[in-house]
């Protein structure tokens, strides 16, 4: 009888235990959701016009570009730092608090008119965003296991308040100045610092990111596949800085005014959102290698349509397009990266994924993009990202064809 009584008393620590750590993960979901929302209208709000803000205060597109460029090189040499931080001091709420709290601080000095200074600030706010994302995703993606959730189902928040903030943005600048866009960019980033003072003090993962970053870059560089993967990446997407960074100068080339690219910032953002949600569903059904190529077609079409009609309600039209292009090309490739790494493996591939997908193609894109737009006009910029494309395709459909969408022994470590 007694141990009838036990038994009992054992199952119903047990049930209570579970709830417990079931609203906790919860708690945790509705918190890294509400953060993506925060950072995403931040973004929104700011990162498309910040090109534009900077020509209209005197620089020209190639001296943007170079700006761009240089902070991202920079913040690419520091991510082992943030890495070795996370890994000895277990600060990951911390790095992901810098990561939005800092840039928005000194978002207050892009009205400086020097070119010197507008590097130095737009370089150390790299290096804390930089962390945003890595740190971000690593809560989501632990956050959506205990929630028996998807990723893409917590990352489509970051492409609601994007989509959001980029109407938002459109409005205020046409309304207000385009020399004050960082007042909102400042307001919602210094929010999402404070909401990340709520989440745990790290990832349950974050023990992953113990494996060395140089004996990862030696395993990866041994294998042929995943570089002709990472180079596919790196000239498909450096073609997106023509969007994010130079979308809103085009478009004023075109004939556009800046309440309407709001208008079509908000449709690609807008479009991301089923393409987030869906995608778990699609690449299950296509496979990973499969939909990376599909995307890489959609990016092709997209710059093929505004190259042949350089019109502002073709260029609006054409962001829907962003979803089917960027959204399921980032999820098919964080999914993929995780498919074929060892579990020992995942932070320092997801890590080198990052610095190529982010890091490299901003610097190749911001440079080559902001030149080709200043010395031969949008024509010359889509013309390049039409190309670049078609290449990136050429390697990942090499990719797809020599690999199966299946569960399978890890290719890396």
């Amino acid at each position: 009888m007694g141990s009838l009584f036990g038994e009992k008393a054992r199952l119903k620590r047990e049930a209570v235990s579970s709830t417990s750590v079931d609203r906790e993960s919860q708690q945790t979901l509705l918190r890294i959701r509400s953060f993506y929302l925060l950072a995403g209208l931040a973004g929104g709000m700011f990162n498309p016009y910040m090109s534009t803000m900077l020509v209209h205060g005197g620089l020209g597109s190639t001296q943007v570009g170079l700006l761009m460029s240089i902070g991202t090189f920079i913040s690419i040499l520091i991510q082992p730092f943030w890495g070795l931080v996370v890994d000895r001091f277990q600060q990951m709420r911390l790095v992901l608090m810098l990561s939005v709290a800092v840039p928005a601080l000194l978002s207050v000095f892009y009205q400086s008119p020097y070119f010197i200074v507008l590097t130095i600030i737009y370089t150390i706010s790299m290096v804390f965003t930089a962390t945003q994302a890595p740190m971000a995703d690593s809560y989501a993606l632990v956050a959506a296991q205990k929630a028996n959730t998807t990723y893409g189902a917590i990352r489509f928040l970051g492409s609601l308040g994007t989509a959001a903030g980029s109407y938002l943005g459109g409005l205020y600048v046409s309304r207000i100045d385009i020399s004050l866009i960082w007042i909102p960019f400042l307001v919602f980033n210094l929010l999402a610092a404070v909401l990340t003072l709520t989440l745990p003090s790290r990832s349950d993962e974050s023990r992953v990111l113990q494996q060395s970053l140089s004996t990862g870059i030696r395993s990866l560089l041994g294998n042929r596949l995943f570089l002709c993967f990472l180079g596919g990446c790196l000239l498909v997407n450096q073609t997106l800085t023509a969007f994010n960074s130079y979308f809103v100068l085009s478009f004023e080339e075109a004939g556009g005014t800046l309440e309407m690219a709001g208008i079509g910032l908000f449709i690609a953002s807008a479009a991301n959102i089923p393409a987030m949600l869906l995608a778990a569903r699609v690449i299950a059904r296509y496979g990973h290698e499969r939909m990376l190529l599909i995307a890489a077609f959609a990016y092709i079409l997209r710059w093929g349509i505004q190259y042949l009609f350089p019109v502002p309600w073709v260029m609006i039209a054409v962001q829907l397009l962003h979803g089917l292009s960027f959204g399921f090309f980032y999820i098919s490739a964080v999914e993929y990266v995780s498919r074929i790494a060892s579990r020992h493996m995942q932070a320092t591939a997801q890590s080198i994924f990052n610095m190529v997908f982010v890091g490299l193609a901003g610097i190749a894109g911001n440079l080559l993009n902001g030149y080709l737009l200043e010395a031969g006009g949008a024509a010359a910029m889509n013309l390049s990202c039409i190309i670049s494309a078609v290449l990136g395709a050429v390697l990942l459909g090499y990719v797809a064809s020599r690999s199966r969408d299946r569960e399978q022994t890890p290719m890396i470590g």
